[in-house]
C-alpha cells in the first residue's frame, strides 16, 4: 500500500528554473502496525481545555479522549473517530494528538496523507504550534495550520498562520484556500515547506499559497524560528465549526492518515 523511499527526496522548487532543492526524511509514522499510536512519537491533549482554555479557546464541544474508540490504528491507518457521547460535561468525544516533545522541528517539509471526515460541525485540523512557547502564549508564539476543514464548507482547504501580529481575532491572519471536492472520499497530501523568511502550503504538491516574512516584522509577524510540533485532530462544532450548527445524524465520523512524513 505504501512505499517509502529511504535516503533523500528530491523535490522540484521553481518549475521555471528547474532548482531542486534536497530533503531527507527524519522522522515519520507509516502506522504500519495495529493498535494505539507509538508511544514513541505521539503523546495526547486530553479533556475540554478547561480550566485554562475551555473549549480550547474555540467553544468547542468535544472532550478529548486516548481512548481506542476515538483513536488507534488498524489497516495500516490512524484513525481519528468522533463520537455523539457524553463525556466531562461535553456532547462528543473525539483525540488530540499531538507529538510534542517527541516530533518537535525547526524548518523542513511536513507531510501528512489524509482523507476527512464530512457533516456539518466537523472541524478537523492537521496544524503546528510552538514547543517551548518562546514568545509567550498564544497567538504570540505562532500557529501553523497545515490543513483545516469545516464540514459545512465541504471541499475547501484552509492554510493559514497566525501571530500576535496576523491572526483570526483581529482578522489579520495570512491564509489560503484550495477546493479538493474529493477530500471527504480520498486521500490527499497535505504539505508545508518551512524555510526560514517563508512557508509555502500545497495539497498534493500543487503550491496554493505562500507566506513570505516582512522584513520589518519582528517576533510578532513571524515567530517562526523556534521548533513546532505537530497535531491532528477533530473538533466538534465551536465558533467556526459550528457556525452552520451541528447535523447530529452524521455521528461517528473519522479523519484517517495514512503517514506522517517530516523531512529537512
Amino acid at each position: 500500500m505504501k512505499i517509502l523511499v529511504a535516503g533523500i527526496l528530491c523535490i522540484l522548487i521553481g518549475s521555471l528554473t528547474g532548482c531542486k532543492k534536497q530533503y531527507t526524511l527524519v522522522w515519520s509514522d507509516e502506522f504500519n502496525y495495529s493498535g494505539s499510536p507509538d508511544s514513541t512519537k505521539w503523546n495526547y491533549d486530553l479533556g475540554d481545555g478547561c480550566p485554562n482554555v475551555c473549549g480550547w479557546g474555540n467553544n468547542e464541544l468535544q472532550f478529548y479522549t486516548n481512548n481506542p474508540k476515538n483513536v488507534r490504528v488498524e489497516n495500516g491507518v490512524l484513525i481519528i473517530e468522533a463520537h455523539n457521547d457524553s463525556l466531562g460535561g461535553k456532547p462528543y468525544t473525539s483525540t488530540r494528538i499531538v507529538s510534542k516533545n517527541k516530533g518537535d522541528w525547526l524548518y523542513g517539509r511536513i507531510e501528512v496523507k489524509a482523507k476527512l471526515p464530512r457533516g456539518k460541525g466537523t472541524w478537523p485540523a492537521i496544524w503546528m504550534l510552538s514547543t517551548d512557547w518562546s514568545y509567550g502564549g498564544w497567538p504570540e508564539s505562532g500557529e501553523i495550520d497545515i490543513m483545516e476543514h469545516v464540514g459545512f464548507d465541504p471541499g475547501v482547504i484552509h492554510g493559514t498562520i497566525h501571530t500576535k501580529k496576523y491572526n483570526h481575532i483581529s482578522q489579520t491572519q495570512k491564509e489560503g484556500i484550495i477546493t479538493i471536492e474529493d477530500c471527504q472520499d480520498e486521500f490527499h497530501r497535505y504539505t508545508i515547506d518551512w524555510q526560514e523568511n517563508k512557508i509555502d502550503f500545497f495539497v498534493d504538491d500543487q503550491l496554493y499559497h505562500s507566506v513570505v516574512r516582512n522584513p520589518e516584522d519582528d517576533f510578532t509577524g513571524w515567530p517562526f524560528d523556534k521548533r513546532f510540533h505537530l497535531i491532528m485532530n477533530i473538533a466538534v462544532g465551536g465558533n467556526w465549526g459550528g457556525m452552520q450548527g451541528i447535523d447530529d445524524s452524521i455521528w461517528p465520523q473519522r479523519m484517517e492518515v495514512d503517514y506522517v512524513r517530516v523531512y529537512q
